[in-house]
């Protein structure tokens, strides 16, 4: 039977999240669409000194790393829901008030919304990061090291709080220091998109209140 493509984003969404994220966690990492996307403003990036080569490499690395598949809020569009390229990038939108996760019991150890942007698990809930070059809400106040070092480390900058499942960092360590470069000049390209990602909450704040609060 031939998948739709929808089906194809789930099915390698649940692979991503369960081998890789899963690890992560066990190493030690304790629609009202509409409403959605008329919170989140998006502007003109403000020019950055990046090569057009490294832009392009930053892209193409991107879009096959899947990072859409999570950071890029969704819409309804003629198939079903799409991603909302007018949103590229902008992480879990602001907007969007969750109910509590589900109670997870048995071999059922984490959950994600429908457009892939919160997750649960025994970490918590997770919100995906906007990655667009706004300077108050996404990585327009970032450098190079920056960026780099979460990568490298796992943690916020560096130095902070590790970053939650489903971010592979397992597999994104293996970028090169070029490939690295690459992406933050692609991002650092892109249009920024004014929109504030939630916190990510630990497990008892978690189940205790409204995940959207």
């Amino acid at each position: 039977m031939r998948m739709s493509a929808l089906q194809r984003r789930v099915a390698r969404l649940v692979t991503l999240a369960t081998v890789v994220g899963l690890v992560a966690w066990g190493a030690g990492f304790s629609r009202a669409m509409a409403q959605a996307a008329g919170a989140a403003q998006a502007k003109p990036a403000a020019a950055k000194p990046a090569g057009a080569a490294a832009v392009a490499r930053g892209k193409y690395l991107v879009d096959i790393a899947g990072c859409h598949d999570c950071h890029t809020p969704h819409k309804m569009g003629p198939d079903g829901p799409e991603p909302d390229m007018s949103l590229m990038l902008s992480g879990h939108p602001a907007a969007m008030a969750l109910p509590p996760p589900p109670q997870m019991s048995g071999p059922w150890v984490f959950a994600g919304i429908g457009p892939f942007t919160a997750w649960a698990g025994p970490w918590g809930i997770s919100y995906t990061r906007n990655l667009t070059p706004d300077k108050e809400t996404g990585l327009g106040k970032w450098n190079l090291r920056a960026f780099t070092d979460t990568i490298r480390t796992g943690r916020h900058l560096g130095r902070g709080r590790e970053i939650l499942p489903p971010m592979p960092i397992p597999a994104y360590r293996n970028f090169n220091d070029q490939d690295l470069a690459a992406i933050f000049a692609y991002l650092q390209s892109i249009p920024a998109v004014k929109n504030k990602v939630p916190a990510p909450r630990a497990p008892v704040a978690a189940t205790a209140s409204n995940a959207g609060g």
